[in-house]
């Protein structure tokens, strides 16, 4: 799994020998006279340069003015309208550029040109079931879904259907009940069925759990259907093994009794779809907390799980240590798991072909914030601190960890450079003893290209980190909402995000942004076995101690979306790019080069 950021090839072309007339003996004949010259052929066309890759720049910013707002963006191709989601106000935002030129701006750390025009305010309850906000939005033709969760833990959520798109006038349409905590939504590229990845997370003391599922939502002739079907995984009930043998992971706290329940997880409750892409007849979905990905067959509705193993950090870079300055290493004995959030497809030669960000994400629920260390225990918290309760965790640094004696681990740990790294103790203890072999970090950060079978055809390697070091010092590896070097090592490091596919010219590219460190890496992938590196901007400002509501650009890219030159109103493609924490709307136009 190795990257290799460049490859080249030599074709070396060797002539052996010319052949001559040769003479035999006896004497040489007179020269011949020399036949007329021949008119001069006409003058060949000018060569074309060959385009080298792409470039980006940033053509249009507008801001929600609210962090935490401006997480997915949507793109109405007839009217020029950007749709964004703002949970800060449960509403869903309009932004025209539908008159955006392809000129950069002047300062596009802190230049705005957009405004936000009408909103979309959501109702607060539907059938008497109290909503509360909004995750995600997504757009086919005159019809816009908004997935919304229920207040209550225990209740279903519903995806809102809005028409009048086509007329800038939305109106609700209808609601449809979905599963429990839908959590991001999309159509079919032909707008027949629409998916729903219900992500049925546990209450904050884990007593209540409901089970993740997908659910599927026909739409014939732009309305869709009153009711969904809805896809569990109680299937899979019986095969926890199994899919643990693929290299899944299912982290919880059952066994233990929490305010006064004795917890009991089922892995269709530990199971927690996170995010769906799709063709007509596929849907692929991240199953993010416990490392796997679904596969869905959209004819006849029947699923299989796929496990996705782990990334051997052995012979790749990874800095392990927040000390403010950049050290990379290679670690014996520590592995990661993918954990993908955002995911991808598309087709080489007929196949299919996914792509993932690898985030990572552990988990971590409170009983209360505020409760004190006597109420804590009596109420079965794993730990306290500073008036917080925590009900579970599977995450903790290297140095926890009980190494097992000869083991990579113990070895690991004896180096200590790694030892504040978070890390699982829900992986590493291969024979159940209670010692472990080897540690288990969260996501993989880097970007992966898998076939249809579940193999791994390409992967970023260590890229995300090496690039930005390289460009930013110290400075790399920052977080989302302060600027602080180095301050993200221990901790799943850039967080790969956001992804998009998209086509320029005749090349096909990966756009994936950083939750973290922010910015947008750019991958050929027009052939996914030898995809690579092409680009990297960051709209931000990294001077030290700038923070949220400074002038400090955009701050973590939750969504991405490519508009092909056709559908853009510059007439060349462009990048929409929702960050979430600054609550900014980016606008990248892509030029070849």
């Amino acid at each position: 799994m190795k990257a290799s950021m460049f490859k080249t090839s030599l074709l070396a072309l060797s002539i052996a020998g010319l052949l001559a007339g040769c003479s035999l003996d006896g004497d040489d004949g007179s020269d011949g006279a020399q036949g007329p010259q021949g008119e001069a052929g006409p003058s060949g066309a000018n060569g074309e340069n060959a385009f080298q890759g792409i470039a980006l720049a940033v053509i249009g910013r507008a801001s929600l003015e609210a962090e935490g707002a401006a997480e997915i963006v949507q793109y109405d191709v007839a009217t020029g309208m950007v749709y964004v989601t703002n949970s800060d106000t449960n509403t869903v935002a309009l932004v025209d550029i539908s008159d955006l030129s392809d000129a950069e701006l002047d300062s596009p750390v802190t230049d705005l040109n957009l405004t936000v025009g009408s909103e979309i305010t959501l109702p607060e309850e539907v059938d008497g079931v109290a909503l509360d906000g909004l995750t995600s939005i997504a757009l086919s033709g005159d019809l816009l879904a908004v997935a919304v969760p229920a207040d209550a833990k225990a209740d279903n959520g519903y995806l809102l259907f809005y028409s009048g798109v086509s007329a800038i006038a939305p109106t609700l349409l209808k609601a449809v009940e979905v599963g429990n905590l839908p959590d991001m939504v999309t159509f079919t590229p032909d707008g027949s069925k629409v998916l729903v990845a219900n992500e049925g997370e546990p209450s904050g003391d884990y007593t209540i759990d409901p089970e993740g599922s997908v659910a599927v939502i026909e739409v014939v002739d732009g309305v869709p259907a009153d009711s969904a079907t809805l896809l569990d995984f109680s299937a899979y009930n019986s095969q926890k093994a199994a899919l643990m043998e693929m290299g899944m992971h299912f982290p919880n706290p059952a066994g233990r009794t929490i305010n006064g329940v004795t917890i009991t997880t089922s892995v269709a409750q530990d199971l927690e779809p996170e995010y769906i892409t799709a063709s007509n007849d596929m849907a692929y979905v991240t199953l993010q907390e416990n490392n796997g990905v679904a596969v869905i067959d959209l004819t006849n509705l029947t699923m299989n799980i796929v496990g996705l193993g782990f990334k051997d950090w052995s012979e790749l870079n990874i800095d392990v240590q927040e000390d403010g300055e950049v050290g990379f290493g290679q670690y014996e004995g520590l592995y990661g798991l993918y954990m993908p959030d955002t995911i991808a497809m598309y087709s080489w030669k007929g196949a299919d072909f996914l792509l993932t960000a690898n985030e990572g994400d552990a988990r971590e629920y409170f009983i209360s914030e505020d409760m004190s260390e006597t109420d804590c225990t009596a109420a079965g918290g794993q730990d306290w601190d500073d008036r917080e309760c925590l009900a579970f965790t599977e995450e903790v640094k290297i140095k926890a960890l009980d190494a097992e004696p000869g083991s990579a681990l113990e070895a690991l740990q004896m180096n200590g450079e790694a030892d504040d790294l978070r890390v699982t103790n829900a992986l590493g203890d291969a024979d159940g003893n209670g010692l472990y072999d080897a540690a288990y970090s969260y996501g993989a950060r880097s970007f992966t290209i898998w076939d249809q079978n579940g193999l791994v055809v390409f992967d970023s390697g260590d890229d995300f980190e090496r690039i930005t070091a390289s460009l930013y010092g110290a400075a790399f590896n920052n977080g989302d909402d302060e600027n602080e070097g180095d301050s993200r090592s221990e901790n799943k490091g850039p967080e790969p995000e956001a992804l998009t596919v998209g086509q320029v010219g005749e090349r096909t590219y990966a756009f994936i942004g950083l939750e973290r460190m922010g910015g947008i890496f750019v991958y050929d992938i027009t052939n996914p076995y030898d995809a690579f590196f092409v680009e990297y901007i960051n709209n931000r400002d990294v001077t030290e101690g700038l923070e949220v509501g400074d002038a400090i650009g955009d701050l973590a890219p939750e969504s991405l979306l490519f508009v092909a030159g056709d559908d853009s109103p510059t007439g060349a493609p462009v990048l929409l790019v929702g960050n979430e924490v600054s609550g900014t709307v980016a606008v990248y136009s892509i030029t070849q080069k």
